[in-house]
């Protein structure tokens, strides 16, 4: 995906999106009949663009927390942990106590994912998490706040075969740019006003038409 990501993204989230060999499993245990927590089809790139402006605002960690607190993948995945694992008498997660609540059991959990992962290079500040269960229709997410620009970033890795281009367009319609590279494709879907220009490029397998990954990047216009 280099080609077409130099133009808006830093070098070191190319490094994240290059790394497809690292966050993508083989397929083989995923059971196709398999209901997963969350659907690709259920994630909407247009709704983490707020929430990306907003991180653009804000400082490193701070940037961060409101982008991966804000993901819908990455709170059903953790969600589904805490319905585990919170019982009654459980000394780690005591869904019994005082004020315990799923959804802050989620929030504290994504607070500590950050703070253990938060990594700071080039001037930028990042966590990428792998999702290592199974079947999750995604199997990695990164988030990414530069520091020299106000620029922030979601990345979001899919499962084997968890998606293909024929939803990809029956969700977003045609999209605003395509591109053919050797071993890739790409689809540009943006969003553009006042306040900031946000894209979504989606890099699909032209062979089988599965999507690979996507990657959503927020700008701030300049104000005149």
């Amino acid at each position: 995906m280099k080609s077409v990501t130099l133009l808006f993204i830093p070098p070191l989230l190319l490094s994240i999106l290059t790394s497809s060999s690292s966050w993508a499993g083989d397929g083989s245990d995923r059971p196709s009949n398999a209901l997963s927590l969350f659907s690709a089809d259920d994630f909407d790139w247009r709704e983490m663009v707020p929430y990306l402006y907003q991180a653009s605002a804000l400082p490193g960690e701070q940037g961060l927390k409101v982008i991966l607190e804000n993901s819908k993948v990455l709170r059903a995945y953790v969600a589904t942990d805490v319905r585990k694992e919170c019982k009654q008498g459980n000394d780690r997660c005591d869904s019994s106590r005082p004020h315990f609540t799923v959804d802050g059991e989620v929030m504290r959990r994504i607070d500590s994912l950050i703070k253990e992962g938060l990594s700071h290079e080039h001037r930028s500040s990042f966590v990428d998490y792998s999702f290592e269960r199974h079947p999750f229709d995604f199997s990695a997410i990164a988030a990414l706040r530069s520091d020299q620009k106000q620029d922030a970033y979601l990345v979001l890795q899919f499962a084997d075969h968890a998606y293909t281009v024929a939803q990809l367009q029956a969700k977003y319609g045609p999209p605003y740019d395509t591109n053919v590279y050797q071993s890739y494709s790409v689809f540009i879907y943006r969003v553009v006003n006042s306040c900031y220009s946000s894209k979504a490029v989606f890099e699909v397998n032209p062979v089988d038409g599965a999507v690979i990954k996507v990657a959503v990047s927020v700008k701030p216009r300049k104000r005149r």
